[in-house]
């Protein structure tokens, strides 16, 4: 099956799901597919690919690079959510080395993070390495970052979002000469 656009993810505690299912309500059009990547098959074409996924170690996990690296001739966008607050330079990084696996003779169309929520036991984690901390103050500000993070991805973050796939279909419109 032939579509407009396709929007895979990879999503661990929910947070990448519902920051993809936003992107895929953004698309134009109704030739368009919303999917898990392990649900992805190689019968279901596009040109234009937005791939979400949760932070791993400040990149994507390797069944998401893997994904990226066989997609040839294709435009593709990235997004994904992570547990700490991120500064326009945390997110640079992150987009810089996941976009690292994107084919040569494909175009990158930009990437879009946000903080997501991280689950329960990492806060439990916090709190029992806060004990004994020496550090008390990062252990703290980890703490508040995790309090922070229950909040996202929130409106903020979709009114983004929302900027990113403007963004990204006007590259596509650029380099297609449409109107």
């Amino acid at each position: 099956m032939r579509y407009d656009y396709i929007v895979l993810y990879a999503s661990q505690t929910g947070n990448t799901k519902k920051l993809a299912t936003e992107i895929f309500s953004m698309l134009p059009g109704r030739d368009k597919d919303l999917k898990p990547i392990e649900e992805f098959s190689a019968d279901q074409e596009t040109e234009t690919y937005f791939i979400g996924f949760w932070t791993d170690h400040g990149s994507c996990g390797m069944d998401v690079a893997d994904l990226i690296s066989s997609l040839h001739g294709k435009k593709i966008a990235l997004f994904g959510t992570c547990g700490a607050e991120g500064t326009p330079e945390y997110y640079g990084d992150i987009s810089r080395k996941a976009s690292a696996w994107i084919p040569a003779d494909s175009q990158f169309l930009g990437a879009f993070f946000c903080q997501g929520k991280m689950p329960i036991q990492i806060r439990n984690k916090y709190e029992e390495m806060y004990e004994g901390a020496e550090d008390k103050e990062l252990i703290a500000r980890m703490l508040h970052n995790f309090d922070q993070a229950l909040l996202h991805p929130n409106q903020e973050d979709y009114d983004k979002a929302r900027g990113f796939v403007e963004s990204a279909l006007r590259r596509i419109r650029e380099t297609t000469g449409e109107r």
